[in-house]
């Protein structure tokens, strides 16, 4: 257990004490789908997109009916649309095929589903099946490069086994969440909100780029 990343951490939680998944879902499907097109969006905007996406495949076993271009349109406002519809309906067929239409809970069966990478698998076993894992999404690398818990050259998979190495296995999925919501909200990746973080003698950044401190 590293003493300055759970000091960090709590801290974290005094700022953002509600930090969940804001993608909006209501089964590990909708999850599932959802985490899937977020990938280089916002969750803002596919929390614009899904609803309808839903309303017209409700479930895994009418998505993976679909063609890719019956998906197209109601996800075109987003990011890679062409690549994610695909992958959308490849991982419903095989979800039906292979799984019996059950999304899978464990990280290996997931990573078996087109679209689905360790990212994406992270969350939905945590989020939806409470099973402990963090989800290293560019918020959480940012967050622990800059705050020295990861080398600034970590590829995403070192910067995992970092965090879990200094993290109770119990913390795993508040954590990813915590810095999540302090990245995306707080420590920005441009305009960080250096001159009021209540972190910025623990951050490296600050330090190697001259940020204002407080």
């Amino acid at each position: 257990m590293n003493n300055r990343l759970i000091y960090a951490l709590e801290v974290m939680e005094s700022m953002f004490p509600h930090a969940k998944a804001e993608l909006n879902h209501q089964s590990a499907y909708e999850l599932t789908v959802a985490v899937m097109l977020s990938a280089q969006t916002t969750d803002i905007a596919v929390n614009k997109v899904t609803p309808a996406l839903f309303n017209a495949y409700p479930n895994v076993f009418e998505l993976s009916k679909a063609q890719s271009e019956d998906i197209e349109p109601y996800i075109r406002t987003i990011g890679l649309y062409k690549n994610k519809a695909k992958a959308l309906v490849n991982m419903a067929k095989r979800v039906v095929q292979e799984y019996n239409g059950i999304i899978p809970n464990t990280r290996t069966k997931l990573l078996t589903l087109e679209g689905v990478g360790i990212k994406t698998a992270n969350v939905i076993v945590s989020v939806w099946y409470n099973v402990p894992a963090i989800a290293v999404d560019t918020h959480v690398e940012r967050v622990s490069k800059r705050l020295g818990f990861a080398k600034d050259y970590d590829h995403v998979n070192d910067v995992e086994r970092k965090l879990k190495t200094k993290i109770p296995r119990s913390d795993w999925s508040k954590a990813h969440h915590l810095m999540i919501f302090f990245g995306r909200y707080h420590c920005k990746a441009v305009s960080p909100k250096c001159e009021v973080c209540p972190l910025s003698n623990e951050c490296r950044y600050i330090k190697q780029k001259g940020a204002v401190t407080k």
